[in-house]
């Protein structure tokens, strides 16, 4: 009995053989390991070794008094030379009103007048601005009484959001000085002659570096020939001038604003 048992488990099938792999799978694994391994080497290959700072990158940029002399009033600021205007406006002297769109002179929305003609503050420097007649959106009204374009921009509901707005009034305002001068456009079809009128193509190209993304530029435009048939003056100079003559000999140090 013993015996035949024996025999009998002894006849049981042999246990199966491991499964070999195939040449594909063993390509694929090689190709897999060789490329973790290679990775760190090509990593360290790419990559450029950065020297530290040295102590003089480290130190900061000491600054130097810049007096800037905006609506009429004298700012006297500590600023570092790289320092542009539309900053030294808003961080520095506090004034708000200029406002800071694409800081790449491409939307108009920080424009300011400078000795009557407008420039884009974030474009510029402050230090290069000492000596001039500084006019912001916070100047063009006098003694409290809004400017007739400020007054035509709220009849003629020139703006929506209001952020290109300040920007949109002051280059208003000078492109009214600059066609009594007979500063001429790209449109002007006599350039030697300053035409009557200003025509709605006149006012379109010569603000047309003034973006407003709600696109109020129907009713912009039709502020701006409210104010040129009407005659207003909106001459930022005078208003500079008025200013002056009530703020004269203010200084402020303000480096910390």
């Amino acid at each position: 009995m013993s015996t035949k048992n024996e025999l009998h488990d002894s006849g049981d099938a042999p246990a199966a053989a491991p499964p070999q792999p195939s040449r594909r799978r063993f390509l694929q694994s090689a190709a897999a390991a060789a490329t973790v391994g290679a990775a760190p080497h090509l990593r360290a290959q790419t990559q450029t070794p950065t020297a530290p700072p040295s102590a003089e990158a480290r130190a900061p940029v000491p600054g130097r008094p810049v007096t800037l002399t905006v609506n009429g009033r004298a700012y006297t600021l500590q600023l570092e030379a790289r320092v542009t205007l539309l900053d030294a406006l808003r961080e520095y002297a506090g004034l708000m009103g200029t406002k800071k769109g694409c800081d790449r002179g491409q939307c108009g929305a920080c424009t300011v007048i400078a000795d009557g003609r407008r420039i884009n503050s974030c474009l510029t420097l402050a230090v290069m601005h000492e000596g001039e007649n500084l006019t912001t959106v916070e100047g063009l009204a006098s003694n409290g009484v809004l400017s007739p374009m400020q007054r035509a921009f709220i009849e003629h509901d020139a703006f929506q959001c209001g952020y290109c707005t300040p920007g949109q009034l002051c280059s208003a305002t000078a492109l009214l000085n600059e066609f009594r001068n007979g500063t001429a456009s790209t449109v002007t079809v006599d350039v030697r002659s300053r035409p009557p009128r200003l025509s709605d193509d006149e006012i379109r190209e010569r603000m047309s570096g003034n973006i407003c993304r709600c696109g109020a530029y129907a009713n912009i435009v039709a502020a701006v020939r409210a104010v040129h048939e009407g005659g207003g003056q909106n001459s930022a100079s005078d208003n500079s001038s008025n200013s002056s003559n009530s703020s004269s000999g203010t200084s402020r140090n303000d480096a910390n604003a």
